[in-house]
């Protein structure tokens, strides 16, 4: 490739960068005194006293953007869908909605930590609200009274209605098609499917919300699960574009047991000192540090990273496992402090508490 190639390219790439607004000091925020963003400040309001939830919102899920049902009994899931979870983690999650370039659909409430859906803007006026994503679908919530239609035509994000109940935003979805998974793990949902979210917006910088799941053909009772937002100041959402496309999938080859044909065997006091709770250390992968709790059960490591439901790690060395949500995990200093959580951005270090 020539110089003037090159310099093409280069120009070409780096164009769009500059006009994404990724440095922009968002306008018409309360700040400290040093400058930086106060975001223990009040909670704005819109001129007809309600709460404004607009803003650009980076989403905290740890637990429930890749187990959603981590707080529901084994009896509480019906046996079809339990079997399809097995399924879609054996695997290796090959029909994930990302994998296949389409929408998220209810997945989006609780998605953190994903390409295209850990953000949210949420773009609020007195008769609707608009939650943009930066996979470039949409949710429309309708405040005008209308009600939510009992016999929908199926789409991918559903249809919305929403309510003020004081301070708290309350939004009825339903009419989801059953094309999407709830999580990471693969949990699904019927067409049955009725979600309802709460968004509290509890001071300028923090949104609570609670969603709660109902869907009598695959669980056996409603339930309800708490995510946060934490406000993203002086910056932009970055589009990501997936085209639905079949391209690159019969690359990702094999299954989750395949990583059992080449374990090793582990002493026991061995794997003994390798138990307690790690917590991430800076850089972190999110916002907030991931907390991973190691235990042993019948001479195999398990391992639950923040709530998510515990998995068995497969040795591949004394202090080498994998088996920890597709990552790996490495031991330091014998097992005394610290583990690494590795993944293709790098190692994470975590210490033991």
């Amino acid at each position: 490739m020539n110089a003037s190639l090159i310099a093409v390219l280069t120009v070409a790439l780096s164009a769009p960068l500059a006009a994404q607004w990724l440095n922009h000091t968002t306008p018409g925020i309360p700040r400290t005194p040093d400058g930086k963003p106060n975001l223990a400040a009040p909670a704005p309001r819109t001129p007809d006293g309600k709460p404004d939830l607009s803003g650009l919102w980076n989403k905290i899920s740890p637990k429930y953007s890749r187990n959603i049902a981590a707080d529901l009994k084994p009896e509480e899931i019906q046996s079809w869908a339990q079997a399809l979870v097995d399924k879609r983690r054996e695997d290796l999650g090959r029909d994930y909605m990302n994998v296949k370039c389409v929408p998220l659909g209810p997945g989006y409430a609780t998605a953190a930590d994903s390409t295209g859906a850990e953000m949210m803007k949420i773009v609020q006026t007195p008769g609707l609200i608009l939650i943009l994503n930066p996979d470039l679908t949409y949710r429309q919530i309708f405040l005008d009274g209308r009600s939510l239609e009992s016999d929908p035509n199926p789409t991918w994000m559903g249809y919305s209605v929403g309510h003020w109940d004081g301070d708290t935003l309350v939004v009825e979805s339903f009419g989801f098609n059953d094309r999407t998974w709830l999580d990471h793990d693969g949990h699904p949902h019927t067409e049955g499917l009725r979600m309802t979210e709460r968004y509290r917006r509890r001071d300028f910088g923090n949104l609570d919300l609670e969603v709660t799941l109902s869907d009598p053909a695959a669980y056996a009772r409603p339930w309800t699960v708490a995510v946060r937002a934490e406000l993203a100041v002086d910056t932009e959402l970055i589009e990501f574009v997936c085209n639905e496309s079949g391209h690159g999938v019969e690359h990702w080859v094999g299954t989750a047991s395949d990583e059992r044909k080449s374990e090793v065997q582990v002493a026991p006091g061995i794997l003994a000192k390798y138990i307690g709770t790690y917590v991430e250390q800076p850089p972190l992968w999110r916002a907030v540090p991931r907390v991973v709790e190691i235990t042993l059960s019948n001479g195999r490591l398990l391992a639950d990273m923040d709530g998510r439901g515990k998995v068995p790690l497969i040795a591949s060395s004394e202090t080498g496992f994998s088996g920890l949500y597709g990552l790996g995990v490495e031991f330091i200093q014998g097992g005394s402090g610290a583990l690494l959580v590795k993944h293709v951005s790098g190692n994470y270090r975590f210490a033991r508490k």
